[in-house]
């Protein structure tokens, strides 16, 4: 069965506590090849049948009704995992 992944994370202007956290983290650990870190989130929608451009459409509405918060998050990619 097909898995369509959705993938959301907060918009550039929002600030990301958990990020800086992760960031600071990693500095402290002595990993400081990263400037910063984003999180977001991924959701995993198995599909009964096909995957077609409707069900992609239908799903990108869903992503953008439900599964995000518009206000303060962008739908990033949504895609067909094998």
């Amino acid at each position: 069965m097909p898995i369509i992944v959705v993938e959301v994370m907060p918009k550039a202007e929002i600030l990301d506590p958990q990020g800086k956290a992760v960031a600071g983290a990693l500095a402290r650990l002595g990993k400081d090849k990263f400037s910063a870190v984003r999180i977001g989130k991924r959701f995993e929608l198995t599909v009964d049948g096909t995957v077609d451009d409707a069900l992609l459409a239908e799903v990108r509405e869903i992503a953008e009704d439900m599964l995000a918060n518009t206000v303060i998050e962008d739908v990033v990619s949504i895609t067909v995992a094998s």
